[in-house]
């Protein structure tokens, strides 16, 4: 399976995804305008296709919707490089990047043409930490809140 991301902006998120995620453009096509007909990137050992969204496509970019039902995620042995990267590229942090009870430090991106991205690595953790970071998670889900997100601004 690859996926295959519509956008806003095409040319601009295959540079996004190459300064950010260390991304290899395997190839790109645009119009005469200079609109990303379609572009193939390769990340790890995992193919990426992006193109612009063009009038009458079944497709919309996330932006132009305000929101995305797909999260793409990316292993990496250096998390926190990859993330500090994709941070100065430009991403969004939608929920840090810290270390989860389940054994991954992990975190959620949002990239700048409205893409989800979730960062992770696997890393060792005591049991007792690791039963401590459940206990905290599921606190957070008792109180309806997300974990690793802020609560609610109850002050407006």
């Amino acid at each position: 399976m690859v996926p295959y991301l519509p956008v806003q902006g095409g040319v601009a998120a295959l540079e996004f995804y190459q300064k950010a995620f260390g991304a290899k453009e395997l190839s790109r096509q645009v119009t005469p305008d200079g609109k990303l007909i379609h572009g193939r990137l390769r990340i790890g050992d995992s193919i990426l296709m992006v193109s612009d969204v063009f009038p009458g496509a079944d497709v919309a970019s996330p932006s132009s919707v305000g929101t995305t039902t797909v999260a793409l995620h990316l292993y990496s042995k250096d998390v926190d490089g990859l993330w500090d990267r994709a941070v100065a590229a430009g991403a969004k942090v939608t929920r840090p990047l810290e270390n989860q009870y389940w054994g991954e430090r992990y975190g959620h991106l949002v990239d700048p043409f409205g893409h989800h991205w979730s960062l992770s690595m696997r890393v060792k953790m005591s049991r007792s930490e690791m039963a401590a970071r459940r206990a905290e998670a599921e606190a957070s889900f008792a109180r309806g809140e997300h974990p690793s997100r802020e609560p609610p601004d109850t002050d407006a």
